[in-house]
């Protein structure tokens, strides 16, 4: 164990606590402004002239580049130091916010949530590398991983109805004002009480890596949003789509012969490591698809202020604030599985009350497929990050987590741009079915990738990654 890790797992108990309250605010703040700024959607589209497309672009831009980002971060944070990326990302976030809360058009908004990500990629990876790294026993760490998983239930509670009253009482750019006193303070409180960690063997930079993940996402993403536009046989299109493709083959070829890949393609021979990035990408398309679709039915087609959609969407929000921590208790007491089962069941049926009995419909049909999308949700969380971090060394703890949280943005970047794409072209049923399909996928998941043999998969991995060298970082915590 190194020096770093010694320090923090050996700190009281009160200050570990405070250590993971720290993190957890910059979790509320990214995870708040995007289930708020779902609700400010319809105001926003009315206020700046936005095609569903612009909508799209305003959402997507942040989880693009904050998926790109992501796993950079994470291994800059062991490099250089984990606390000083972790703060440096609260900077740019709160400056990104403010500048998305004054600007004057689509264009400027889509710029500055680029920004606003960038600030938002040093957050949440290095974040709970901080807590791999502080709660190194196996049960605590996964109460702690329940906890995290907690704020995302409480943003997910808290976002849609604080957004509405936002939006009602002032305007959609009142949800970026609330950034700044949250960023502020938890940039005071980093300083004063997390301590400083790195890894014991920093890792190289890899900007050929970087450059071939930026290109497979963003390309692949524009095609898809932009496709209905341009028409998706025009040569601007299948450009996009057939660069997507050669970048992304490219990745694992390149990377095989890095002695120190951006992407550890190694960790993907763990089939739970597999599974958990997978069930993120699916999970994580299935909850930005289901908030877009939701947050626009409400407004538009039944007319309902941005307060009144918050309310409506409080019951699904809060099943996933209660649920969030039952599943960590549940993954540290009986593993991924069980949780992992149970959200895609739940999951599932949700989107089949959507596809098959048009749940849009009643009231009654409405807030129960709310209700149980929710406790899908709630419980799927916690074992992704689980089965990310679990069995790998601690050195290893930024990018296995950045693999991780990469897989979510990648699948919120995607759930908006499929699920849009196909409510774009007129077709609610199909956006529902694809819901659906994300929910079935993560069920399957949880039966192929978290028994026994799954498991001595990672062992098998975790004991074929070559040891580190011996830590000569130093710990400091002022």
């Amino acid at each position: 164990m190194s020096p770093a890790t010694e320090d923090a797992a050996s700190a009281s108990t009160p200050r570990r606590m405070l250590v993971l309250a720290i993190c957890c605010m910059s979790l509320l703040i990214v995870s708040l402004d995007n289930t708020a700024l779902n609700v400010a959607l319809p105001s926003l589209q009315r206020d700046l002239n936005a095609s569903v497309s612009g909508l799209q672009w305003t959402l997507d831009a942040y989880t693009l580049v904050i998926a790109s980002l992501l796993m950079l971060a994470g291994s800059t944070a062991d490099r250089v130091g984990r606390r000083r990326v972790f703060q440096t990302g609260l900077v740019l976030f709160t400056v990104g916010s403010l500048l998305c809360a004054l600007a004057p058009g689509l264009g400027w908004l889509v710029a500055f949530r680029a920004l606003q990500a960038v600030g938002g990629s040093m957050l949440n990876p290095v974040a709970m590398s901080i807590i791999t790294n502080t709660f190194v026993e196996p049960r605590e760490r996964a109460r702690a991983i329940g906890v995290w998983g907690g704020v995302v239930g409480i943003s997910m509670a808290a976002g849609p109805l604080l957004g509405g009253v936002l939006v009602t009482a002032v305007n959609w750019r009142a949800i970026f004002w609330l950034n700044l006193p949250i960023g502020l303070a938890a940039l005071l409180l980093t300083a004063l009480f997390v301590p400083e960690s790195r890894a014991p063997h920093p890792r190289r930079l890899d900007p050929g890596g970087q450059l071939l993940v930026m290109a497979a996402l963003g390309t692949l993403t524009f095609g898809i949003i932009e496709g209905r536009n341009a028409g998706w046989t025009s040569p601007l299109i299948l450009g996009c789509f057939l660069a997507g493709a050669c970048a992304a083959a490219a990745l694992p070829l390149y990377e095989r012969h890095r002695t120190e890949p951006l992407v550890e393609f190694r960790f993907f021979r763990s089939v739970p490591f597999s599974g958990a990035t997978l069930t993120a990408v699916t999970s994580f398309a299935a909850l930005t698809g289901f908030l877009f679709l939701s947050t626009l039915h409400l407004q538009n087609d039944r007319g309902l202020s941005p307060f009144e959609a918050g309310l409506h969407l409080l019951p699904m929000a809060l099943m996933t604030a209660v649920f969030a921590p039952l599943s960590g208790h549940l993954v540290a007491v009986r593993g991924a599985r069980l949780p992992l089962l149970f959200a895609g069941v739940f999951m599932t049926a949700s989107g089949l009350l959507f596809a098959l009995f048009d749940a849009e419909r009643t009231d009654g049909l409405l807030f129960t497929a709310y209700v149980v999308f929710g406790i899908g949700f709630g419980l799927v969380n916690a074992p992704i990050t689980n089965a990310a971090v679990s069995g790998m060394p601690l050195s290893r703890a930024g990018v296995a987590a950045s693999i991780a949280s990469t897989s979510r943005q990648i699948g919120s970047a995607l759930g908006v741009a499929v699920i849009g794409a196909a409510l774009a072209a007129g077709s609610d049923v199909t956006a529902w079915w694809i819901f659906t399909g994300c929910g079935a996928v993560v069920l399957l998941l949880a039966f192929l990738t978290t028994g026994p043999r799954a498991r001595a998969s990672a062992e098998r991995v975790a004991s074929c990654l070559p040891p580190e060298p011996a830590d000569t970082s130093k710990t400091s915590s002022g």
